[in-house]
């Protein structure tokens, strides 16, 4: 037989039932999908499975090393049992002369340069989905959440603010009053925006929570917003305008700027960001538990994006515009009241770094640190031009 067919190689077959095994011959055939296998017996009265196998049928090994071949090659035929082929070099060139050519996997593992043009490609491919893909994601999928869903995780949110950061009010009813007041009518205006607007007034058709504002103390100058219309502006920026000597349009800029935080829902994009995040990482390492439960954790520390706060700007300049007031105060308090360098740990919507190291509750983290440069960003503000606040990311 060895005659009629040089191919051929003398291999061992395992049907599966007998620990003996048969000699039997071989070959391998070209095939559409790869190639088949066929069997011949050697020894006389040994019936051998029906051939060709094909491709599908085998379980091909793999070449561990280029260089040199393994000295005996196992082959498995699924239910038919199994081969065993000491010569393990005639068989990966025979192999190769049916036609087959090494995946991807099996690249990776015989030659090092694969696998690190694999692993680079892996990286950026997962950077750019971090960088740009997971964001769009978190936006798109931000149109599904309902409003009542980010009502909840606010109050959840407050609750912790309150029991870390924040103190009740000490400013006069009638300061707080006054201020809500024109809260009101700046929200007022909002609700007047239609669909002929700006478009940084409008970012998801139908959306309209219903905005609120609070006061509390017990942080440095600041002003934040949480999902579902909560606003929350500290006695320290109230104090730090006045001082400032400047009208209470800055304080109403800097709320328009947060309401802008609310109209966009970056606070819920964020919170669904770590959750693609989260599933993915789950998803790769096998656990998806206590996913659901973490998005008041999320929106308490994690910082807005500069693409987030740019878009505030923009919203806060077009709101200004449509309500009659001027955006320039705004920019002035912020120059005011940015003095120290940023320190790690600041709560949500923070203007500047605090004077004295505040107190920190567990679990507080950084909210501004991807903040625009303060300077360009109140430049841009006086200028009308707050969609181009910060042109670096």
């Amino acid at each position: 037989m060895n005659d009629l067919a040089p191919d051929l190689l003398r291999a061992r077959w395992y049907d599966g039932v007998s620990s003996r095994p048969q000699p039997v011959l071989v070959g391998l055939e070209p095939g559409p999908r790869g190639p088949s296998l066929r069997l011949h017996a050697l020894a006389p009265g040994v019936a051998v499975p029906p051939s060709p196998f094909a491709h599908d049928a085998v379980d091909w090994p793999e070449a561990w090393r280029p260089s040199r071949a393994q000295a005996t090659v196992v082959v498995g035929l699924h239910g038919a049992g199994s081969l065993e082929i000491d010569d393990g070099a005639r068989w990966h060139a025979a192999l190769e002369a049916a036609g087959a050519r090494p995946g991807l996997a099996q690249r990776m593992q015989t030659r090092w340069q694969v696998f690190v043009a694999v692993l680079l490609a892996a990286v950026l491919g997962l950077g750019l989905f971090y960088r740009y893909g997971t964001p769009w994601a978190a936006t798109q999928l931000t149109r599904f959440v309902p409003l009542g869903w980010e009502e909840t995780i606010s109050r959840e949110a407050m609750e912790q603010l309150d029991d870390g950061w924040l103190r009740p009010s000490r400013l006069p009813a009638e300061r707080q009053a006054a201020l809500r007041a024109r809260f009101d009518a700046l929200a007022a205006v909002l609700g007047q925006a239609g669909a002929g607007d700006a478009p940084a007034l409008r970012r998801y058709r139908g959306y309209a929570p219903k905005l609120q504002l609070a006061f509390r103390s017990g942080m440095p100058p600041n002003a934040f917003a949480l999902p579902g219309g909560q606003i929350v502006m500290t006695d320290a920026l109230v104090r730090a305008a006045d001082k400032a000597g400047l009208t209470d349009d800055a304080l109403v800029g800097v709320l328009a700027h947060e309401i802008g935080h609310v109209v966009h829902r970056h606070g819920t994009r964020l919170v669904v960001e770590q959750g693609v995040l989260n599933i993915g990482l789950g998803l790769a390492l096998g656990d998806v538990s206590s996913m659901v439960a973490t998005a008041s954790t999320v929106l308490t520390s994690l910082a807005y994006r500069r693409s987030h706060e740019r878009e505030a700007d923009c919203f806060a300049v077009a709101m200004m515009a449509r309500a009659g007031l001027p955006i320039a105060p705004m920019a002035d308090l912020l120059m005011d009241i940015d003095g120290p360098p940023a320190v790690a740990g600041r709560p949500p919507g923070q203007e500047e770094a605090p004077e004295t190291p505040q107190p920190r509750s567990p679990g507080a983290a950084d909210w501004f640190s991807s903040h625009p440069d303060t300077a360009a960003r109140a430049e841009a503000l006086r200028a009308g031009r707050g969609c181009a606040a910060d042109g670096a990311r």
